[in-house]
């Protein structure tokens, strides 16, 4: 995947994650991952396993620290893509 946006990035995530969890809800950018989505750690892994392969990225375990919502996902996501 060549060029993309953060409005991309996010884009995907919410849809990525809205076949992801069973809660039905209409994610968005501001959606929690652990309060609104119920992502426990066990199905955080198994995102960022995905994320890392469809963006072809690595995702260090230690900047998901600060992740608390879709849009920071995303800005992680965007910032390791731009570094890459």
């Amino acid at each position: 995947m060549s060029k993309i946006t953060q409005t991309q990035i996010t884009e995907l995530l919410c849809q990525r994650l809205a076949c992801f969890t069973d809660v039905e809800a209409e994610i968005s950018p501001e959606t929690n991952l652990i309060t609104h989505l119920a992502i426990d750690s066990v199905k955080l892994l198994n995102l960022i396993m995905e994320i890392e392969d469809q963006f072809d990225i690595s995702v260090p375990l230690n900047a998901l620290v600060d992740v608390l919502t879709v849009q920071d996902l995303a800005n992680l996501i965007y910032k390791i893509k731009l570094s890459s």
